[in-house]
């Protein structure tokens, strides 16, 4: 038996397969090799085309049989992990209506203000556990009041993940955890919430099907499977927001154990079993993968929307060719604290941390004679690491106390700069993972298969690679402090 997992990322749709029996790694590859485009047709949008996730998907799909690893016919059951808060609007056969408002965008903030502004007396924060601030449901809302007649055409709402699921499967359905980070599960009284869709005005007739996070989400149509030279047996057991799916393949499913990542996004995303919810919404409280009526298992997450992509964007503005690996090793060269300059990573939309403000991004003390293009690279990945100091202290302001995060080594976590920043700024110890989410996806498929016996035996083969212990505690406080000085300036503009 083998397992395919999917990840449908903002850059790339990144696909994996897995040995059931020995739970490892036969290959990985992803599409496009360049990073997929956002369409911001107004500052504060970004879009894009969930056609394109689907040919990207099936096109990723035929790169990882070509190569001859594994044969397409044993793969019996997919997972499928995916950038969160999205909408999708299908019509009655399936079609998207319009691009995806994916979570970057910033476009209901008002609304979602709006909205907890005039429901905060029915105690939606304590039933909730978020704010509906500008995640899928005011996504919806923002439709309904401005594309009418587009939204009297819709037949069903959906996440990413449940679209990408819907193409392989044909049929629409989606779980606890997926609906509840578009702020649409009432955790109180364990149900679809009536509160906020009667509010926004939304039809219940337009919520898909919900089932168990592991489950048989429909067997692969036969045309898929035809053209994808998969199995017609094969079915889709698992589907997860991406930071819900990293937790998984790092194994962090119990109450304290905290999982971190730096993509395109910075999440930490700490497990417990309270009803725990930030009275600002800063950070979010979503239903975890094992969450169920008889089980409270809840993911508090702190999201950064400016990490990788500050990262990127200076790497394509300055590298002159060279690559990741050539510039993290000439940032290290630099001295801790980048010889003063600092680096305010959000220019990628509104930041919930930053209370849904819009503070862009800021390059500050940059000297023509002492600077050069490696003072900005180690720059960038500090004051990226700042901004998770920053989160983890609303987190422990809210009860969360990590001793250990654990994260896959991918992305800035490559970089020894950020692993020392992050280590030494935020005082926790970082254990790394060869993981990524289209091999925690496969895991996940096979849980919802129940081809393996126990959880135990799902991370079996899970390998850690470096521990990073915190250093120059000190130094990075008192760089910490400046930095934030400087933050708190640009907020009271």
């Amino acid at each position: 038996m083998l397992l395919l997992g999917i990840d449908l990322g903002t850059s790339s749709i990144k696909v994996s397969v897995i040995d059931a029996q020995t739970n490892r790694r036969i290959v990985s590859t992803q599409y496009p090799d360049s990073e997929a485009a956002i369409i911001s047709e107004q500052q504060g949008w970004a879009e894009q085309d969930p056609n394109l996730w689907w040919e990207h998907t099936k096109l990723a799909i035929k790169k990882l049989n070509s190569t001859g690893l594994y044969n397409p016919k044993y793969i019996g059951a997919i997972g499928i992990a995916y950038q969160m808060h999205g909408l999708v609007i299908v019509d009655k056969d399936q079609r998207p209506l319009r691009n995806a408002i994916i979570w970057c965008d910033s476009r209901a903030v008002a609304i979602g203000d709006q909205a907890i502004s005039d429901l905060s007396s029915t105690g939606f924060l304590a039933s909730h556990l978020n704010s509906p601030g500008n995640f899928t449901a005011s996504k919806l809302a923002w439709v309904k009041h401005n594309e009418p007649e587009l939204y009297e055409r819709i037949h069903k709402f959906m996440l990413p993940g449940d679209f990408l699921s819907m193409c392989l499967t044909g049929e629409i359905n989606s779980n606890i955890s997926s609906i509840s980070e578009g702020i649409l599960w009432d955790f109180k009284n364990n149900r679809i919430s009536e509160t906020l869709l009667d509010y926004y005005g939304i039809d219940q007739d337009l919520v898909p099907d919900i089932l168990p996070v592991f489950s048989n989400y429909g067997l692969i149509k036969p045309e898929v499977a035809d053209e994808l030279n998969l199995s017609r047996d094969a079915f889709v057991s698992y589907k997860a927001g991406d930071q819900p799916n990293n937790a998984l393949s790092l194994n962090v499913f119990e109450p304290g154990e905290v999982a971190a990542t730096a993509g395109t996004s910075g999440v930490i995303y700490a497990v417990t079993d309270q009803l725990v919810y930030d009275q600002e919404s800063r950070v979010n409280t979503f239903a975890h993968v094992n969450h169920n009526s008889s089980q409270t298992s809840l993911g508090v997450l702190l999201c950064i929307n400016g990490t990788g992509i500050q990262n990127s964007w200076m790497k394509k503005i300055t590298a002159l060719g060279n690559d990741y690996v050539q510039i993290n090793q000439l940032a290290s060269n630099i001295a801790i604290g980048s010889d003063g300059i600092t680096v305010l990573p959000f220019g990628n939309g509104a930041e919930r941390m930053l209370k849904n403000r819009m503070v862009h991004a800021h390059i500050e003390n940059i000297d023509f004679v002492r600077h050069d293009e490696a003072h900005l690279w180690r720059a960038a990945q500090e004051g990226i690491a700042f901004s998770f100091r920053y989160g983890l202290d609303i987190l422990r302001q809210n009860g969360i106390e990590p001793k250990v995060i654990r994260a896959g080594h991918a992305n800035l976590f490559l970089s020894p700069v950020f692993q020392q920043s992050f280590a030494g700024v935020t005082q926790v110890e970082v254990e790394l993972y060869d993981n990524d989410g289209s091999v925690g996806a496969a895991l996940g498929a096979g849980i919802g298969a129940e081809i393996f016996a126990s959880r135990k035996e799902a991370f079996a083969g899970l390998e850690k690679h470096a521990i990073i212990e915190p250093s120059h505690i000190t130094l990075y406080d008192e760089l910490y402090e400046k930095w934030k000085d400087s933050l708190n300036r640009k907020l009271l503009n």
